[in-house]
């Protein structure tokens, strides 16, 4: 089978693998569409946190937002041939306290598809245990359908943080999740403002639900009452600090690749600030492909190309040095090990 893995620091390369072999409680999907994101990039400069502490090893097959259709699966696991559906990226042991307390997100066990443990779904096949795959409605496309594993984590950001009619939202950060949160928000809050550094991301937002894009020093400090922080940088957390009201709320969803300098931490404390930490959502597959069917979210304005498998590398390249306003770069495997 044709795989896309990171091979090297900075090296993307094409494989050909075996196909998986069958598993009980397991079922085999032929992968239609891969997603990248800023995590692929990170394993691709070395920097991810798999590679670094010994999870994850080069070469390394990527891809952990996918949608596929059942090639194979056991009479025990519920799935038949031809089912479409998506995988999700974390699989839990289902045994833990936190699996058995309802904070699956938390495994100690945890594996996660193209991260560490399970091979990536960047790949023609999949190899995938059945509870971690749902149907996917068929009023929802494959390219829609690879959205629903970032935006399960913007739907637990909101439902944490409590959000509510008569909130003001900010929205830091332009980035697929930054637009999903603006998209998402803007159905439950009196006021959604999309706060980021380029422009033309401020402009996808405004078209999607944002009252307002404004640049980092032009949102008003302390302006409101919950800020869902999807930058993943350093100066956007801090930024989420400075523009939450007291006793405001701040989801952070992004993960900072370093440390937070001049965080305003006194304003945590003295403005009475809750911070959550959201880092998915797990429970939230079917609600998620519910929005996306009922077209509340819409998928399609944050793609910006689709490439077949063999363009890895200029998937990888796209993704590299931005893409404009449309964040998501798809890798497309239907034409992969045609014959």
């Amino acid at each position: 089978m044709t795989a896309v893995a990171v091979t090297g620091r900075g090296e993307v390369g094409v494989l050909t693998l075996p196909v998986p072999e069958p598993l009980p409680g397991h079922a085999l999907v032929r992968v239609t569409h891969t997603g990248l994101c800023g995590t692929d990039l990170e394993l691709l400069h070395g920097t991810a946190s798999y590679l670094l502490d010994g999870r994850a090893r080069l070469p390394h097959v990527v891809g952990h937002e996918w949608t596929g259709t059942v090639a194979a699966a056991g009479t025990d696991t519920g799935l038949l041939p031809g089912q479409r559906v998506v995988g999700q990226t974390m699989v839990p042991c289902g045994r833990c306290g936190h699996c058995r307390g309802g904070r699956r997100g938390l495994c100690p066990a945890m594996r996660e598809v193209g991260l560490y443990g399970l091979q990536g779904a960047a790949a023609s096949y999949v190899r995938m245990p059945a509870s971690a795959l749902v149907p996917v409605p068929d009023a929802v496309d494959d390219r829609s359908a690879v959205l629903v594993e970032p935006a399960v984590t913007v739907v637990e950001a909101l439902r944490r943080a409590d959000c509510r009619p008569e909130d003001r939202v900010a929205v830091v950060g332009t980035g697929t999740i930054g637009l999903i949160a603006v998209q998402l928000a803007a159905r439950q809050a009196h006021r959604v403002d999309a706060v980021g550094i380029e422009p033309a991301g401020l402009e996808l937002a405004m078209s999607l639900g944002a009252r307002d894009g404004l640049l980092p020093d032009k949102a008003p400090d302390a302006g409101y009452t919950l800020v869902i922080e999807a930058s993943g940088s350093p100066a956007g957390f801090s930024r989420a600090v400075e523009l939450a009201a007291p006793g405001g709320r701040i989801a952070a969803v992004g993960v900072a690749a370093g440390p937070v300098d001049g965080l305003p931490a006194a304003r945590i404390t003295l403005d009475g600030l809750s911070v959550l930490g959201v880092r998915h959502g797990l429970d939230h597959y079917d609600h998620v492909l519910d929005l996306l069917a009922d077209g509340v979210l819409r998928a399609d304005p944050l793609i910006s190309r689709v490439l077949p498998a063999a363009r890895a590398a200029e998937a990888f390249a796209l993704l590299e040095r931005g893409r404009g306003a449309r964040p998501k770069v798809l890798l497309d495997f239907t034409e992969a090990d045609a014959s």
